[in-house]
């Protein structure tokens, strides 16, 4: 017996996010995100790592002898995690903003937005692609760089989760900057005025409670220093702030900018329009 178009159950895409699962449509579009950077290689992986170690090699030769030991351990020590999740970040973001923006500027964004994929998949499939390329990042410059200062991992879950969470954030930071932006220019600006000094003024390179007052302060609160203070702790096993009160801000964080990016793609914020 068929059933008839007209009268057959329908559940609008906005309200299945909390109902049964596109598993598949939100495979395929994840998977499309993971190939499409594996796809350039050399400029999505390899560059981010050999800038990595550009970073080690100067910041080591230039300052550590000048620096001296940090709370007991060699500089480059110290360095290697801060250096390690800037990249993760950085990656993490440029991925999930600038697939949205090439979208949009190529006029194919309706390809994804016209399938049964409800915001919640959307959000899923775009911030998973985005934390997959800033883990693979991670592993890379790990495998890479950490065996030629002698560095391994204290506490490999600690790492493993401030890893993730930082790619996941930046990835859903690029999310939103995506849906917003209309052109590159507009993605440039956030990753040149917002993650970058951000990531910069994190204690990557020094520790925060180094600085003077107020800097110190405002320095601790900032929320990539969290994570790269979490993760420097995961690998080193000593860090400046409780790893817990890090874990709980990041994951407050993410979820917020999760929220964020629900609500864009279901109103269909600068998408539709």
């Amino acid at each position: 017996m068929s059933v008839n178009a007209k009268t057959a159950p329908h559940t609008p895409m906005g309200q299945r996010r909390f109902g049964r699962v596109n598993w598949l449509g939100m495979m395929t579009l994840y998977g499309k995100e993971v190939r499409r950077f594996f796809k350039v290689y050399m400029q999505t992986l390899v560059a981010p790592v050999a800038t990595a170690g550009l970073f080690m090699a100067v910041f080591t030769l230039a300052l550590a002898a000048r620096r001296g030991d940090v709370d007991g351990m060699p500089f480059a020590a110290f360095l290697a995690p801060g250096i390690v999740m800037m990249a993760v970040i950085q990656n993490a973001f440029a991925n999930s903003s600038s697939s949205l923006v090439v979208g949009k500027v190529q006029g194919n964004i309706v390809d994804v937005l016209m399938p049964p994929l409800s915001p919640g998949e959307l959000t899923t499939a775009y911030a998973l692609g985005g934390a997959t390329r800033g883990l693979c990042v991670a592993a890379l410059a790990i495998v890479l760089v950490f065996p030629f200062i002698g560095l391994g991992v204290a506490n490999p879950l600690w790492a493993a989760f401030f890893a993730f969470i930082g790619a996941l954030i930046l990835a859903l930071g690029g999310v939103m900057t995506g849906i917003w932006a209309e052109k590159f220019d507009h993605t440039s600006a956030v990753t040149n005025f917002i993650v970058t000094p951000l990531a910069f003024l994190s204690g990557t390179f020094y520790k925060v409670s180094d600085l003077p007052e107020p800097w110190a302060t405002i320095s601790s609160w900032n929320p990539i220093h969290f994570l790269i203070d979490g993760f420097r702790w995961g690998i080193l096993g000593v860090g400046e702030s409780n790893p817990w009160i890090g874990a709980g801000v990041s994951v407050a964080i993410a979820v917020v900018l999760w929220m964020v990016c629900l609500w864009m793609f279901r109103t269909g914020y600068r998408l539709k329009s």
